[in-house]
Parts: C-alpha cells; sequence; structure tokens
C-alpha cells in the first residue's frame, strides 16, 4: 500500500524524517509530498525544500519525494492513493489536523487519514523554531539532517549579505 505524508518541509527535520520510517512499518512506500500553502512565506522555494527532503531521505528505501502546488486531495485523486500521513507533536497539533483531516474527508470521502505520534524527543519540534534558532545562530544540528544544516547556513547568510548591501545605498 502506498501513503502520502504531506508538508512545507521548510526545512525538513528529525521528526519528520522519523515520522517517513514510522510510516515505512504501515506501508509499503510513502510519498513525501512537498506542497505550498498561500497563506505562508517560506526561507526556502518549493524547488530547494524538494532538493533537501530528497537528500535527506536518500536511502531509505520505499520513499519517493514530489512537490505539488494546488489541493492535496487532487493530487491524492490523480495519483489513485487513498492514504494520508500526518505526524502530530502536541495538543496543539490536534484541532488542526483534525479539521483538515474532516474536511479532506469531505472532498475525498475513499481517504484515510493516520496520524502518527512524535517521538517525545521531537515533540517540541518545529520547521519554525529550527528556523528561529538558526537565524541566531544557535546550534540546530540535532535537530534537522547534515545537508539542511549547511543549506541553513547558507541561506541565512545570502540574505545577511543581501541585507548589508541594501544598507549600504
Amino acid at each position: 500500500m502506498k501513503a502520502v505524508y504531506p508538508g512545507s518541509f521548510d526545512p525538513i527535520t528529525l521528526g519528520h524524517v522519523d515520522i517517513v520510517r514510522r510510516a515505512l512499518k504501515i506501508v509499503d512506500e510513502v510519498v513525501v509530498l512537498v506542497t505550498e500553502n498561500p497563506k505562508k512565506s517560506y526561507l526556502f522555494s518549493l524547488d530547494e525544500r524538494k532538493r533537501m527532503v530528497e537528500e535527506a531521505l536518500r536511502g531509505i528505501e520505499g520513499v519517493t519525494v514530489e512537490s505539488y502546488r494546488g489541493l492535496l486531495v487532487d493530487y491524492l485523486k490523480m495519483k489513485g492513493i487513498r492514504l494520508l500521513i500526518r505526524g502530530m507533536r502536541a495538543v496543539t497539533d490536534f484541532e488542526y489536523e483534525i479539521q483538515m483531516a474532516l474536511a479532506n474527508k469531505k472532498l475525498f470521502p475513499e481517504l484515510e487519514t493516520v496520524f502518527l505520534i512524535s517521538e517525545e524527543r521531537f515533540s517540541f519540534l518545529s520547521s519554525s523554531l529550527v528556523k528561529e534558532v538558526a537565524f541566531y545562530g544557535g546550534d540546530v544540528s540535532g535537530w534537522v539532517p547534515p545537508n539542511v544544516v549547511e543549506a541553513l547556513k547558507e541561506k541565512l547568510r545570502r540574505e545577511c549579505d543581501e541585507d548589508k548591501g541594501e544598507g549600504q545605498r
């Protein structure tokens, strides 16, 4: 059976990687779907996020990585996939995730959503937290794959250089 694990992955964290590995104990294949939410602003472009996810998950059998702009249920219908994997860290995720699962079910009645609860060591971890800590120069190497550490350093260095250039005009 094939399932989709969607998210913005801006950037992918070790918590996300853990959810993928655990999902593979339940299904044969996981499509990690890098998505774009028009309500969010991103540090990394869709292509950059997809490349980071591919590199972070390289070597894990049963994983494919795709990107998609649009309504998730449209992608699922197009691909003929009826199982969605979602990770939940804490009670704060619950209300949003249930709301989305019910809306998706209304739009695609054949869809089932499976929630995997984060391991305790990742229960505090979010992409937003990673970006904030990295922005202030904190060490995020225990929270994200090595390729993401490097991508964050490079992206933040470039943004800092651009800001310095604008200040000199």
